[in-house]
């Protein structure tokens, strides 16, 4: 007898359906599986046989059994332990140890010896599959059910059962005793505390640097920061989470996805209400940050997908890391190739970077005298190539601070303030953008630029002579019109002004211009 089980596999942020299917015949006692599989797969039968007995039903290796298991298509190569459960369930359908009809719903889970269901990867786009395919019901571990249920939040909805263990798997599929549907808990998502790092209002002086830190996470534009070693580069980037607006309910429900399928989505509350802020060291590697590896996994980028990638020491990074960092920063997303496949992964993050003026930090500094040669100032400043640079929207300086500015209260830019105004502008962008597929200024394409971002009279000289003398390049130019764009978006102003042009011209060239 052959039985088919439903599952599905999880290839980047999406999922397809797998078949399962078991058959069992008398002969020589062995258990195969084939399909393209693993080696979490290939030892598959270990788990579920031990599983089996441990809820005192007869196992594979009990018998003279001959169990053959085929995962389809055997053309697709499938990762991971969650086929456990489809397996072990087809087993009992093929063996008749059981009966249910195993139609219209999705299976998937890791056994543990004992039989206990234990967590997977990617339970809300398993959701999202079997939605999408009309199956009326997911059957999946127990600690993955409310991550899964919030799909029910919009849209048809399906039944999301969280399971503890092989035995109520199958007391619920023959009707004996039937899982409970979850439902997401609204409750515990609107009453979780918004608690931040560090808060914007925090930051003593350094006005110029906020001022640059709010126009760029209005637009998500991309920013460098350029100062002496404990200026506060470091403090200002975390604050910048405590400034930026609330994720909506689709960005939000994608950042699960993504989290899920790289195995680190909390459990307790999985769902985002801030957004992201990833900080990888200085010494990550190419695939830990762009993403990669075997299997594939969302890097550092995709993790940070609508929110802050924050890179320290910017210069120390490895020179082909940074390099790998110029197609994500023009097109919001990553393409990974490999040999067999190719996966896209959602990038639109706006980068915030921090550097020292040189080695030692102190070039121009007026209290302290730079120990760094010419040669080596110039090997520092050559790691970022001028590609790189040129995807830079707003370069701040941070000089250090007077012990005045450190013990005065500031209460120019408190936190709910600033964090208004960057809402209302968020608003404005989101409002023009509604039928176009964008969220913020930065993701402007050329025509949308034409459109949206005219120049005004007075601004067309400044901007002549700057392109023509070499300083600003063509993206320099329309990357300025963005900045210019979300300035006037802040004020609330509906045409780009003079003054608008002239601050992000002042943002955009750097000390060596």
């Amino acid at each position: 007898m052959v039985s088919k089980i439903f599952s599905a596999a999880l290839k980047g942020l999406s999922a397809q359906i797998i078949e399962v299917e078991v058959a069992c015949s008398k002969g020589l006692r062995s258990f195969n599986i084939v399909g393209l599989g693993d080696k979490a797969i290939a030892e598959a039968k270990e788990r579920v046989g031990q599983a089996i007995k441990s809820i005192k039903l007869s196992p594979p290796h009990h018998e003279a059994r001959r169990v053959l298991v085929n995962l389809a298509p055997a053309d697709l190569k499938k990762e991971g332990s969650l086929y456990d459960l489809p397996i072990a369930l087809g087993y009992f359908l093929s063996s008749e140890q059981t009966k249910f009809n195993p139609q219209g719903r999705i299976i998937l889970g890791e056994l543990a010896l004992d039989g206990v269901l234990k967590p997977i990867k990617g339970a809300l786009s398993f959701a999202f599959l079997a939605r999408k395919n009309g199956l009326g019901e997911i059957i999946l571990p127990r600690k993955n059910a409310q991550e899964a249920a919030l799909i029910n939040l919009k849209g048809k909805k399906i039944k999301i059962k969280g399971a503890k263990d092989l035995k109520e798997v199958l007391r619920d599929l023959e009707g004996r005793e039937e899982i409970p549907s979850f439902e997401p808990e609204l409750n515990r998502l609107k009453e979780e505390v918004q608690s931040f790092e560090v808060e914007f209002s925090w930051i003593k002086g350094q006005t110029h640097a906020k001022r640059g830190l709010e126009i760029a996470a209005s637009g998500a534009h991309n920013l460098l920061m350029q100062g002496p070693p404990g200026a506060g580069k470091t403090l200002l980037a975390k604050a910048v989470i405590s400034i930026l607006p609330q994720l909506s309910f689709e960005e939000a429900l994608l950042l699960i996805r993504i989290y899920s399928a790289a195995g680190i989505l909390s459990s307790k509350i999985p769902f985002f209400l801030e957004r992201p802020f990833r900080s990888p060291h200085h010494t990550s590697s190419e695939v830990a940050l762009i993403g990669g590896g075997n299997p594939p996994c969302p890097g550092e980028i995709t993790l940070a997908h609508r929110g802050v990638l924050f890179m320290d020491e910017f210069p120390e990074f490895h020179r082909d890391v940074l390099e790998s960092l110029r197609q994500p920063l023009e097109e919001g997303k990553i393409t990974i190739q490999r040999a067999k496949h190719s996966l896209t992964l959602p990038a639109k993050f706006f980068l915030i970077a921090a550097a020292n003026p040189c080695p030692c930090g102190y070039k121009n500094d007026p209290e302290r005298e730079c120990t760094c040669t010419s040669s080596q100032i110039a090997s520092y400043r050559r790691k970022l190539s001028g590609p790189l640079m040129d995807r830079i929207d707003i370069f701040v300086d941070v000089p250090s601070l007077k012990y005045e500015e450190l013990i005065s209260p500031d209460k120019e830019n408190l936190s709910d303030e600033t964090r208004a105004r960057i809402e209302r502008a968020r608003e404005i962008q989101k409002e023009r953008f509604k039928n176009e597929g964008n969220l913020t200024n930065s993701e402007m394409k050329i025509p949308q630029i034409k459109k949206y971002c005219q120049v005004p009279p007075a601004a067309k000289n400044i901007l002549r002579k700057y392109v023509d003398s070499g300083k600003l390049s063509a993206r320099g130019f329309h990357r300025v019109l963005k900045v210019a764009r979300t300035m006037a978006d802040l004020e609330g102003k509906e045409n780009i002004s003079f003054q608008d042009v002239n601050e992000a011209l002042s943002y955009r060239l750097r000390e060596s211009d």
